[in-house]
């Protein structure tokens, strides 16, 4: 696969290190913001439990004191699932303007130390145009977060397209995250939790429903941070390949350019991260498309502490993982954040 030449990059990063706001320390491109007013109106729709268990708690002062802690410089904030929509789009769309213009103010609050991925009010198509604009011409946040599917609504589907093509102009960066698959099994929920499995399968759905249309390839543009070591994709894109031809001859699926859509594809490495995991991973994408994660506050901070320490310790210890050190706990992410905020895309 052609994918960026590293030296370039390198360069490039270089020539920003001095000029970026947050340097230093890690850069965490997976933690989640919980707000009082969304939290709140979770409660009102006895929405608490839509994803099988409790939202832990969340506070600004605590997630910095993580930061300093593990030596976090700059945490990217995402909204947390259930995606807010209840069967009122408008309804949804203000809660989501309310969470949005939240993440922000946190961001001003705290320079250097927060970015911002605004949430959308899908699956209201139009509604979610309109949020992303105001969002990143108005708000100027760093990112959009798009969910796994929304009541149904999985990413990859042509309803999507119209936000695609706006945000493809845009040269977003998008990160998703996997929500409650719709429909769902209540009973398989208790028997094992979502975030035990389920998760991993939303997220491989939704990349593979994306790959399948060529969305990818179509808005290029677009950069996809995809979650949790990258789920199930290093098993399942191989099989995917290799029954692209029987598809085909019936007609199932029409041809793939598989190169385009990898090449828009990021991962980070929040869960279960370790050497192997990351070996399997770069047999599916290359170094400098791999972003440390931590999903704070969904694990205990000690925990997350001795994470990123594992991290390092084996980064720094295994002999064909070790040039990736730097690029995978802070150069790929300002790559793809500071690099594009300066070029004015």
């Amino acid at each position: 696969m052609n994918f960026k030449n590293y030296l370039t990059a390198s360069v490039v990063l270089t020539a920003f290190l001095a000029a970026a706001a947050f340097a230093g320390g890690a850069i965490d491109v997976h933690s989640h913001v919980i707000p009082a007013d969304y939290l709140a109106n979770l409660q009102k729709h006895n929405a608490q439990l839509d994803e099988g268990f409790l939202l832990p708690k969340w506070d600004v002062s605590a997630h910095l004191k993580w930061m300093d802690e593990a030596q976090v410089q700059t945490s990217v904030l995402t909204l947390a699932a259930p995606q807010p929509y209840f069967g009122d789009a408008n309804e949804s769309a203000s809660i989501i303007r309310k969470v949005n213009e939240v993440g922000t103010s946190l961001k001003k609050q705290h320079p250097g130390r927060f970015m911002y991925c605004a949430a959308l009010p899908l699956p209201d198509v139009k509604k979610s145009i309109a949020e992303a604009a105001y969002a990143l011409d108005t708000l100027k946040v760093d990112c959009i977060k798009l969910a796994t599917n929304v009541k149904g609504q999985y990413l990859g589907a042509p309803e999507l397209d119209p936000l695609f093509d706006y945000l493809n102009k845009k040269h977003a960066v998008v990160i998703l995250h996997p929500h409650r698959p719709e429909p769902v099994n209540k009973d398989v929920m208790k028997q094992t939790p979502l975030a035990m499995q389920e998760y991993l399968s939303e997220t491989t759905r939704a990349v593979t429903n994306m790959i399948s249309r060529n969305v990818l390839t179509r808005y290029p543009n677009v950069k996809v941070v995809v979650p949790h070591c990258g789920a199930y994709l290093p098993l399942a894109l191989p099989r995917m390949k290799s029954l692209i031809p029987v598809m085909q001859q019936n007609k199932l699926i029409g041809k793939i350019v598989w190169e385009k859509n990898l090449a828009s594809l990021y991962y980070d490495l929040a869960g279960a991260h370790s050497a192997e995991t990351i070996r399997m991973m770069l047999t599916i994408t290359t170094p400098d498309h791999l972003l440390y994660g931590s999903d704070y506050p969904y694990v205990a901070p000690k925990v997350l502490t001795a994470s990123i320490e594992r991290l390092k310790a084996y980064l720094k210890k295994e002999a064909d993982l070790a040039p990736y050190y730097d690029m995978i706990l802070e150069g790929n992410a300002r790559a793809l954040f500071v690099d594009k905020a300066t070029s004015g895309k």
